[in-house]
């Protein structure tokens, strides 16, 4: 008897020591957070699944979406490591950030193509304007510009339907400041999401949808979306590798970025999390569907990265009608916004 009570108690601790491994190894995993942007998310999700096959699971990447504005909220208050943004930080980030002494390096991406969509069966306004696109989405218009003949007389007289991206979206902060002339200056009386899937789908099951999202959203679903030409004075400009590239599809071509707390750094993962970001963005952001930096921007920002450049470029101001060829640039000058 007394030999099987020694075996009991030898079993009954293998079990808890293996029980113990097994946590330890659980908490050991390293974790690194990440939120904002839905339209920078398929890049950074895409990032973070190859890293994780590449440290054979050693790290955790989560990879959440709340728009560009509510990830600078958790940025800014130290609750995650990087945030997805599709406009630069801006000035009361800036100093959100400065008061919870959380520094930033700033670095742009991947360019987007900002794409305005109709229903397959609209065959009258496939290419608009600037101003077109204005009357619709300017704040006066709410509750008074209903239907596209008030935008275009040759249009049907039938009501349309708008989709857009929630305030909490660096889209919509894009958006607005590129059609309407000033952030955040919109009618309300749309259907908003910080899901771009919710956007497709509302434009696909309406007639008379229009909307706006990431040009990635729309590669995915170009059966049921079809892409507005913009006609910002030079014709009717249509989203494409070649249009964002020779930076003629304006002014909804638009730069985005990744923001990493300069102190989150010193963990090895996040370093080597980044890293690999900027060695494989050229073929992982052309795998997500976005339009990557030529190569020397890449090894410009892993410089920078390096150097743990805090601040950013932009003076806190967005980046209407910024090339690719200006993006780099400015990244290349040694003057920056510290803080």
């Amino acid at each position: 008897m007394l030999q099987l009570h020694s075996l009991k108690l030898l079993s009954l601790s293998f079990l808890f020591s293996a029980s113990f491994s097994i946590i330890s190894v659980a908490s050991a995993q390293a974790v690194i957070k990440i939120d904002g942007s839905s339209t920078v998310y398929p890049i950074t999700k895409t990032v973070a699944d190859k890293f994780q096959i590449a440290k054979k699971n050693a790290v955790s990447v989560t990879v959440n979406i709340s728009g560009s504005g509510g990830g600078f909220k958790k940025f800014c208050r130290g609750e995650i490591d990087i945030v997805n943004a599709s406009r630069p930080i801006l000035k009361n980030e800036i100093k959100d950030c400065k008061n919870s002494r959380v520094q930033f390096i700033e670095i742009p991406v991947a360019f987007d193509a900002l794409t305005v969509a109709v229903n397959p069966e609209n065959s009258w306004s496939t290419t608009m304007t600037i101003a077109e696109l204005k009357k619709i989405w300017e704040p006066a218009a709410q509750g008074k510009i209903t239907k596209w003949n008030q935008i275009n007389p040759a249009w049907p007289d039938e009501s349309f339907k708008l989709y857009g991206a929630d305030a909490d979206s660096g889209t919509f902060d894009y958006f607005t400041e590129a059609i309407v002339g000033k952030i955040k200056s919109s009618r309300n009386d749309f259907t908003e999401s910080e899901d771009d899937n919710v956007l497709v789908e509302g434009v696909a099951s309406n007639k008379n949808g229009l909307g706006f999202f990431g040009f990635a959203y729309y590669i995915e679903n170009q059966t049921k979306v079809t892409a507005v030409a913009i006609n910002n004075g030079k014709g009717g400009i249509l989203p494409s590798v070649e249009t964002v590239e020779n930076g003629s599809y304006q002014p909804l071509s638009r730069p985005i970025f990744i923001y990493v707390n300069a102190k989150a750094t010193e963990k090895p993962e996040i370093k080597e999390f980044v890293e690999f970001y900027m060695k494989n963005a050229i073929l992982l952001v052309k795998e997500a569907e976005f339009f990557p930096l030529p190569p020397r921007a890449y090894t410009t920002m892993m410089e920078h990265f390096n150097k743990k450049r805090v601040g950013t470029v932009f003076n806190g101001i967005s980046a209407v009608g910024l090339t690719i060829d200006e993006l780099i640039r400015r990244e290349g000058r040694l003057e920056f916004e510290h803080y």
